[in-house]
């Protein structure tokens, strides 16, 4: 029996762009929990929900932001003798959070705006107006900054939707001041933030449970372990069967498999290795592999592989 474990880098965030994406963040949490204050005064004086709502929405951006800053940081710690893979997986975890903070403003902002509905407030429009355009514009240079980084780190991903959500946010109060200037109907203002919070709940959802399946360990997008298991003897013919498939992702853009792969005694057993590798690689993409090789007498004799359980 022989076990291989083989990595190849190519794929691997570099030092530079770890460092890129905490500049990125860092300016991000400056602009957003600078104009912050700003949204928060404007709301409360012109009385605006849609204000408010994208002040708090702010709030948490910049919560957001520090842990996706901090999350960037720690991630590009070397690995050590208790985190064998390292700390990339601390941006999965910010992702996650993120997501979930994203769907509890938008079940906030919900709730407060079907208050509105039933007890509508009086809005100051053109308040609403300057402190909404002001946060339009914050808005579009955060989400600028962010959208041109590191765009496979969900890290980033999730900070920039926060930010999107401002944006729309910001968006939802111009046409609300607009709408309440023009012919001062008030529940323009919840009915927009409404629709809004749900924009942002989709995006939210999206970024939850892709960051879950990852930290769940599921088998990325596009990789079916029981074609692998049947394609691979298909393909080398000195493979009898593969069995115990595990495929994960450390991070989306860092995919790992670990597998058995049995061969008749007479194959030369790094000729083996070497192709099983390449396939994996040109095929499936999978560029981090474990794989251990197990001896057969009778190759020929050995049973496809089919369905199996995880160990």
């Amino acid at each position: 029996m022989a076990h291989d474990h083989h990595h190849h880098h190519s794929h691997h965030a570099t030092p530079h762009t770890g460092l890129d994406s905490q500049r990125r963040l860092f300016w991000a949490i400056l602009l957003t929990g600078g104009f912050m204050v700003a949204e928060v005064v404007g709301g409360i004086l012109s009385g605006s929900l849609a204000l408010l709502a994208d002040a708090g929405h702010m709030l948490t951006d910049t919560a957001a932001l520090a842990l996706a800053w901090f999350a960037a940081r720690i991630s590009r710690r070397p690995a050590d003798e208790k985190r064998s893979f390292g700390y990339h997986r601390v941006q999965i975890l910010a992702a996650f959070v993120n997501g979930l903070t994203l769907i509890a403003i938008v079940v906030w902002i919900l709730i407060e705006a079907i208050r509105r509905l039933l007890s509508p407030v009086e809005v100051t429009g053109s308040t609403m107006l300057v402190i909404a355009g002001l946060g339009l514009l914050v808005n579009v240079v955060v989400f600028a900054i962010l959208h041109f980084g590191d765009r496979e780190n969900l890290n980033i991903r999730g900070a920039a939707l926060h930010v999107l959500g401002d944006l729309l946010g910001s968006v939802a109060a111009i046409v609300a001041a607009l709408v309440i200037l023009a012919t001062g109907w008030m529940p323009i203002d919840p009915l927009l933030s409404m629709l809004v919070a749900l924009l942002i709940l989709r995006s939210a959802w999206k970024l939850t449970r892709e960051s879950g399946h990852i930290l769940l360990e599921g088998a990325p997008a596009g990789v079916d372990p029981s074609a692998l298991r049947r394609e691979i003897p298909e393909q080398l013919e000195a493979v009898c069967n593969v069995h115990h498939v595990h495929v994960w992702s450390l991070t989306p853009g860092r995919h790992l498999v670990s597998l058995h792969a049995a061969i008749d005694e007479g194959e030369d057993r790094q000729a083996a290795l070497l192709a099983i590798r390449s396939l994996l690689v040109e095929r499936y993409g999978l560029s981090h592999a474990t794989i251990q090789l197990e001896s057969r007498h009778h190759c020929a004799d050995e049973p496809a592989a089919s369905g199996e359980q995880r160990d």
